[in-house]
């Protein structure tokens, strides 16, 4: 029985789990909108609104703590000066999940996770 064990499995092994959920959380914030499945970005989620509270804390010790999970000092350091400074008067909340539809091939439910102060004009695609 799964009594009291959270989170999903998303049928992967525990090393290969941690390690997608890791480049999702570096993804949406190198990007700030990132389209996936919908339970992988319901997963997702729960990492990315602990690493802005992190940032909005702002210490040493919280910045060390986002690099032992995200291991990209520049996306850390765009974490800690741009993104923490758009969420400092939000307690919570930080992000949607989008339903999109399914997917063509396999009819997988997918979504779009986003920051919730993302603007379609301020991205690098809309300039192309």
């Amino acid at each position: 029985m799964r009594h009291r064990k959270a989170g999903r499995r998303l049928g992967r092994t525990t090393s290969h789990r941690e390690a997608m959920v890791r480049n999702m959380v570096t993804s949406v914030f190198e990007h700030e909108r990132i389209v996936t499945t919908t339970p992988k970005a319901k997963e997702g989620r729960k990492v990315v609104d602990k690493m802005i509270t992190l940032a909005k804390r702002g210490d040493l010790h919280a910045k060390r703590q986002a690099l032992s999970f995200i291991r990209s000092s520049d996306v850390v350091a765009k974490l800690f000066d741009e993104i923490s400074g758009q969420f400092l008067d939000r307690n919570g909340g930080y992000t949607r999940i989008i339903q999109t539809g399914q997917r063509r091939g396999d009819a997988a439910p997918m979504a779009i996770l986003e920051l919730v102060t993302y603007n379609e004009g301020t991205t690098d695609e809309s300039d192309s």
